[in-house]
Parts: structure tokens; C-alpha cells; sequence
């Protein structure tokens, strides 16, 4: 009986740490789908901003966000203050049996978690692009990773108030999703929109992205993400009905972000009379979020209605927040935030144990708590640094003004001296090459 027990504590451990691995690829989603829609000379800088942003929230929950997420006392408002990961599990506890039994690694749960965390972040990232500075970014970052998403995550998974009123979110349309657009939103209002993006006499002008092949792998990427990041949910793998419900969860996770696709198409072809391909990859990652609040009660078709509901969403937020004049590059906020309320409350329809009310709770404090933070804490950013590159940079492009380098640069001449005399070459080349740059 030991050696069962152990063995299904190593699998339930390693199927953990798997999943973990799969939503980390998800970083990479979030940095080529961010690429492909911004303009060229902004790209280097969105990298940037992805990469950096993972190590931060990496290191914050580490240091302090695992910790406060996971530390209070069941039903509370505040978590302990506290820092690190604690003690891990021992072989008596595992084997002691009972329902107080450890079935995985307390390293391998945080390490599931602290990707989810860099999701979140991930979110505002896309929303912010093409004008913020980055130090101020990663200065935001530091405080949402490390205090913000804890705070609202020890209220739901954490076991605090939110959990004790019975607020239902799987794995995370509000808590990850939500919590991230709520985030993001905050920063758009801080920062206003992109020059040119709006005319005085209401108008709104398109600025396409440089990218489209890139944003289309960036979202098949996500795709593929995301069955770690609701399949992980389940917890464990190592019984029948666990590996049933991990089954399910990924059949509907699929025949949701499915759903968005064909619902986003069809209302595009419909509204703009043409196929828009950056909606029906908003309509993917919406029908993604949608489902997410809960992927294993629903039936195939049921979750394929609920990401159908959420690609039909974000193609009439995304045009509604232009209408307000909130300049979200990517349409983060509505395919997370929008459809991240949808999916929290479309789960007592198929969730029994779940009420309306709760869920609703949910959202309002969920949303509220980490709005407002986010607001002081941009407010704050803003008078101490700045958040906003300037007018000329922002022509030029942030790629220069932040990184001192393009993505994609154009050719430029130098004077090599040797020998005697000076040749001109292109960088890195023999011979003069010229390329068009791309806007």
C-alpha cells in the first residue's frame, strides 16, 4: 500500500509539473501573438517586456506572493505576511493516509502557480504596447506579482472570504483573467491612447499590426497552453475518475476555444463583411477564457456554446471599447476581461454546486480589489517616473527610445577602418543590402 501511495504521489507530482510546463509555453504565446500585432518598430520592446515580466513574477511570488497567497487563515480578508516556500512534503506525511494526505509535491503547486501568475501579467503586457515605458511596466509588474494577484488569489483558492461564500472558478476566468484585464484596464485609463488612434470628431483609425503569421502562431500556442492550464486544474491524475475528469476538461477546453473561433468569424463576415482574422483569434483565446471558470461540468457541446458566446463578445467589446476610446493594442481586455465575467457566471448553468450570487460576489470583489490597487499604484508610477514615452519616441517607435535596437532593422552603413583605408559594409555583412522597413 506504501509503494501505491508513493507511486501515485510521483505521478500526480510529475502530471503537475507537465502542466506547469504547458502554461509556461503560454509566455511564448502571449509574446508572438503581442509581436504580430504592433507595429514593427515597436516590436523589440514587447519582447522585452515578456521576458522580463516572467522573471519578475517569477521572483515576486517566490519571494513574497506564494507565500501571502496561501499563508491566511480559512475565510479572511488579509493574508499573513510571510516570505518564501516553506517546507515540503515528507514521505510519513505522504503515506499517513487519510484526507489530510499531500498527493503532490508543495514545490511542484508552486510551480504551477507561479506561471499562472506571469498569465495574468502577461495580459496587461499586450494591452499597454506601442507607448509605455518599460521601466515603468516592470515597476508595475513587481507590485501586481507580488502583492495584488496574491491578495485577490488567497480570497478564492487561498481559502479566504471569496471561497467561503462559495464563489466557483476552476482555473481562473476571474481570478487569473479578469484579475489581469481589471489590471490592464487601469493602465489604459492611466496612460490614454495611442497617437493617431482617434480622431477629435470621434473617429477611429485602424493600426494594423506587422505581423499577422506571427500573432496566428502566438495564438495556437495559447491553444496549446491552455489544456495545461485547465487540465493542471484538476490536481490530480492518478485515479479513474480523476483522469476521466482530466479527459473532459481538455475535450471541452478545445470545443470552446473552437466555438470562439466560428462565432467571432461569422459575426465578422456578418458586421464588416469581411473575415477579420485578428477577430477570430480574439474569438479562440475568448472562447478559451470562457471556459475556463469551468471545463469539466458542461458537456463537449455545451462548452462549445459557451466559447461560442464568448467569440460573439469580444468582437462587440473590442469595437465598443474603441467607441469609448480605450486603446487596447490586442484586445486583451476584452478577450479576458469580458469574457472572463462571462465564463464566471455562465457556471451554474451546468455547476450545480454553484450560485449566481456567489459568482457575482466574486466579480465585484474580485475586480474591485484589484482595479482600484492598480489604479493607485499606476498614479503612483506616474508621478514618480512617468509612464508614457514620449510624443517623438512614440513616433520613432519604443523599440529605439527603450532597447536601442529595432526587431526588424532597416540597413544601415558604418566605416569599418583597416588596413589603410575605410570600406563601408552593412553590419554583419560583406556587401550593401537594402530592405524596406516594415510600419
Amino acid at each position: 500500500m506504501t509503494e501505491l501511495t508513493e507511486l501515485s504521489y510521483a505521478l500526480d507530482t510529475f502530471y503537475f509539473l507537465i502542466c506547469g510546463v504547458l502554461v509556461m509555453w503560454m509566455a511564448a504565446g502571449f509574446s508572438m501573438l503581442e509581436a504580430g500585432l504592433v507595429r514593427s518598430k515597436n516590436t523589440a520592446e514587447i519582447l522585452t517586456k515578456n521576458i522580463a515580466l516572467f522573471a519578475v513574477a517569477s521572483t515576486m511570488y517566490l519571494l513574497l506572493g506564494y507565500y501571502l497567497m496561501y499563508s491566511g487563515s480559512a475565510g479572511g480578508l488579509l493574508p499573513n505576511l510571510g516570505f518564501l516556500l516553506g517546507g515540503e512534503n515528507t514521505v510519513a506525511a505522504v503515506t499517513a493516509g487519510g484526507d489530510d494526505a499531500p498527493y503532490y509535491s508543495m514545490r511542484a503547486d508552486f510551480f504551477f502557480q507561479v506561471v499562472f501568475v506571469a498569465t495574468a501579467m502577461s495580459i496587461v503586457s499586450g494591452a499597454v504596447a506601442e507607448r509605455m515605458k518599460l521601466w515603468a511596466f516592470l515597476a508595475f509588474t513587481v507590485v501586481m506579482t507580488g502583492v495584488i494577484y496574491p491578495v485577490s488569489g488567497y480570497w478564492t483558492w487561498g481559502g479566504g472570504w471569496l471561497a467561503e461564500v462559495g464563489f466557483s472558478d476552476y482555473a481562473g476566468s476571474g481570478i487569473v483573467h479578469l484579475a489581469g484585464a481589471a489590471a490592464a484596464l487601469a493602465g489604459v485609463l492611466v496612460l490614454g491612447p495611442r497617437k493617431g488612434k482617434y480622431g477629435k470628431d470621434g473617429s477611429i483609425f485602424a493600426i494594423p499590426g506587422a505581423n499577422l503569421p506571427l500573432a496566428t502562431l502566438g495564438t495556437f500556442i495559447l491553444w496549446m497552453g491552455w489544456f495545461g492550464f485547465n487540465g493542471g486544474s484538476e490536481l490530480k491524475v492518478s485515479d479513474v475518475s480523476s483522469a476521466n475528469n482530466m479527459a473532459q476538461v481538455l475535450v471541452n477546453t478545445n470545443a470552446a476555444a473552437a466555438g470562439g473561433v466560428i462565432a467571432a468569424l461569422i459575426l465578422a463576415k456578418l458586421w464588416f463583411r469581411k473575415a477579420d482574422l485578428t477577430m477570430a483569434l480574439n474569438g479562440a483565446i475568448a472562447g478559451l477564457v470562457s471556459i475556463t471558470a469551468d471545463p469539466l461540468s458542461p458537456s463537449a457541446l455545451g462548452a462549445t456554446l459557451i466559447g461560442g458566446v464568448g467569440g460573439l463578445l469580444v468582437v462587440v467589446s473590442i469595437v465598443g471599447l474603441d467607441k469609448l476610446k480605450l486603446d487596447d493594442p490586442v484586445g486583451a481586455i476584452s478577450a479576458h476581461g469580458v469574457a472572463g465575467l462571462w465564463g464566471v457566471l455562465v457556471v451554474p448553468l451546468s455547476n450545480d454546486g454553484a450560485s449566481f450570487g456567489a459568482q457575482i460576489i466574486g466579480i465585484l470583489g474580485i475586480f474591485a480589489w484589484v482595479f482600484i490597487a492598480s489604479l493607485a499604484v499606476w498614479l503612483i508610477i506616474k508621478a514618480v517616473m512617468g509612464v508614457r514615452v514620449s510624443e517623438e519616441e512614440e513616433y520613432e517607435g519604443v523599440d529605439l527610445a527603450e532597447c536601442g535596437l529595432e526587431a526588424y532593422p532597416e540597413f544601415t552603413v558604418s566605416k569599418v577602418h583597416g588596413g589603410g583605408a575605410g570600406r563601408s559594409r552593412a553590419e554583419g555583412l560583406s556587401q550593401p543590402q537594402m530592405s524596406p522597413r516594415t510600419e
